[in-house]
């Protein structure tokens, strides 16, 4: 066998799925006509607007933890000694115009950003439009969905408030307990011992540049493939007629909207509701309060300390991990920190990532499957969702035990018993209620059974059809996907 095979076999494999050597016009593509496909340009549209706020509040900002005496408008801190960015922080929120407005849509966006990509996943998951050729953009959006937590996670540290300084702190800890490289990796990130005077610039620097570029290549990647793939199609009820006709179980051809004028006039709307529904949080819901906090005190730790709800999970996951699962393997230390704060999320991400590979298609799938026919694998998607749940729910194990009662070692053992007995349970419900344990299931594999698809293009995918010949006196549209 030749050196070269893999190579060539990797060439083939990503020619297969994004028809390299074919060209291919925009214009003429078709769109699916349907909501839950909208999520992916909210997504999008919420990272556009994290960009521009985030520009000005970079006017403002000062990444500096030196001294400086505040003479803004907060009275408890008139005169006082203050860190820059605390300072900075405060002057953009209460003296700046549009200062408070703007660091909320910031805030809000940033939310809005992780929870339309979450459930963009969600419905690329449980319709099964991850499968071949599709794999290599679940890639894209597993890597989207890392990069966008540990965003925001920086943008944590940047007020250096005592809230923000102390969820810091617990990520240095366990960037330190990383086997072999922990000590490099927190003078890396961190700039040395935290709190340093090198976090702030280091967290700013990667918040603000490196980050956001990392995130804006992978949408890009992402908008490159889905070009050149099109997007999956709802299916089919019976045949679609238009400028030609087209059979209901015909996955060569996309059934949707005009990239131009109908699709752009529908993201146009995505994006003025975007904009109002992140105006409107930004209007009446407060966000994190720095003044209350107060600036970092190395002396002090705020009663409550939690992480925002996207990140929830891996701080529950933190917190159960017990002492007795740090041991020792071939000389190097794993601390239980390391395996709850980095290896179990990891592992979450890593089955994310694989599962195009493990649910695998020989052939290309070009519909949408019905959750409802896909046993297994939708009963996998709902044991995946309650484990995050319930990790998410162990993160807020201080208000638990309030609610309840008790202490959080109490309760302790039931929520390490729910995270595992839960997920099992529910994806055997799910399994069993969808007939898994009866006949076998009809969209285990395979292209799922057509239903109707909204909307006028037909937008021709074999690999016979040529380029596009641009949209048709009655809307529609024929080119390769």
């Amino acid at each position: 066998m030749s050196r070269l095979d893999p190579l060539y076999r990797a060439y083939d494999w990503t020619d297969d799925r994004l028809d390299l050597t074919g060209e291919q016009s925009i214009l003429g593509k078709a769109f699916p006509a349907e909501d839950s496909f909208l999520l992916g340009e909210v997504a999008l549209f919420c990272f556009l607007i994290l960009v521009l706020t985030g520009m000005f509040l970079g006017f403002f900002f000062e990444p500096s933890t030196s001294d400086v005496e505040y003479e803004g408008s907060v009275a408890e801190y008139q005169g006082e000694e203050l860190p820059e960015a605390f300072a900075s922080v405060l002057n953009i929120t209460y003296d700046v115009p549009f200062g408070m407005l703007i660091r909320r849509m910031h805030h809000w966006a940033a939310h809005l950003f992780v929870a339309s990509m979450a459930l963009h996943m969600l419905r690329v998951f449980f319709t099964g439009a991850y499968r071949n050729p599709r794999e290599p953009n679940w890639l894209v959006g597993t890597g989207l969905a890392g990069a966008s937590m540990f965003a925001a996670y920086t943008g944590y540290a940047l007020p250096f408030d005592e809230f923000a300084s102390t969820a810091v702190g617990i990520g240095y800890n366990v960037a330190l307990s990383v086997p072999l490289v922990g000590d490099l990796l927190g003078k890396l990130v961190f700039g040395g011992e935290f709190p340093s005077s090198a976090t702030i610039p280091r967290f700013y620097f990667l918040h603000v540049l490196v980050l956001p570029l990392v995130i804006a290549g992978l949408i890009g990647v992402h908008m490159v493939i889905l070009m050149r793939q099109k997007h999956t199609e709802d299916s089919r009820e019976e045949d679609v007629g238009g400028r030609e006709h087209v059979d209901r179980d015909d996955d060569s051809v996309v059934v949707g909207l005009p990239a131009f004028p109908n699709q752009a006039a529908v993201s146009a709307v995505v994006f003025f509701l975007t904009l109002a529904t992140l105006s409107l949080l930004a209007g009446f819901l407060p966000v994190h309060n720095i003044a209350e906090y107060g600036p970092n005190n190395p002396a002090s730790t705020p009663s409550l300390i939690m992480p925002d709800w996207f990140l929830m999970w891996g701080y529950g996951f933190l917190k159960l991990t017990p002492a007795w699962m740090s041991f020792d393997l071939l000389g190097v230390h794993v601390s239980s920190e390391f395996v709850g704060g980095l290896l179990l999320p990891g592992l979450v991400f890593g089955a994310v990532a694989l599962w195009p590979f493990i649910d695998y298609h020989d052939e290309p799938v070009h519909f949408t499957a019905d959750p409802i026919e896909r046993p297994w694998q939708t009963a996998v998607g709902i044991a995946g969702v309650t484990f995050v749940m319930v990790a998410s729910i162990a993160g807020m194990d201080v208000i638990v035990a309030d609610v309840l009662g008790t202490s959080t070692d109490a309760i302790k053992p039931l929520l390490i018993g729910a995270l595992i007995g839960v997920p099992i349970a529910s994806g055997l419900i799910t399994y069993a209620t969808l007939g898994g344990f009866g006949d076998e299931p009809s969209g285990g594999g395979g292209t799922a059974e057509p239903e109707m698809a909204d909307g006028g293009v037909a937008n021709d995918t074999s690999s016979e059809a040529g380029s596009d010949d641009g949209p048709a006196d009655d809307g529609t549209a024929e080119g390769d996907r």
